[in-house]
C-alpha cells in the first residue's frame, strides 16, 4: 500500500467494477474489486483527505521490482479499525 492526497488519485477505468465497503463509523470507504475481490484503495478513516491504494493495481507496476521497500509495522499490530 502507497499513500496519496485524494485530489491526486484518479480511476480512470474500471469504477463500474468496484464495490465500496463501509463499517463502523462509516467514515472510511474500502474498495475492492467485485469479480476477484483484490482490495484496491481506501480512503482512510484516520486521515479522509488522503487514500491508500494497492500498487499492484497500477497498469505497468510490478511489485516484484521493488527491492528496497520501508516498511510501515510488521502488520500484526496494525488495527483495521485505524484506517
Amino acid at each position: 500500500m502507497a499513500g496519496v492526497p485524494v485530489s491526486a488519485l484518479t480511476v480512470t477505468r474500471g469504477q463500474e467494477h468496484l464495490s465500496l465497503y463501509q463499517w463502523n463509523k462509516k467514515i472510511a470507504k474500502h474498495y475492492f474489486c467485485k469479480h476477484c475481490g483484490i482490495y484496491t484503495h481506501h480512503q482512510r478513516r484516520s486521515n479522509p483527505e488522503e487514500f491508500g491504494f494497492n500498487v499492484a493495481c497500477i497498469d505497468g507496476v510490478r511489485v516484484e521490482d521493488f527491492v528496497d521497500v520501508e516498511m510501515m509495522g510488521d502488520g500484526r499490530s496494525m488495527s483495521v479499525v485505524d484506517d
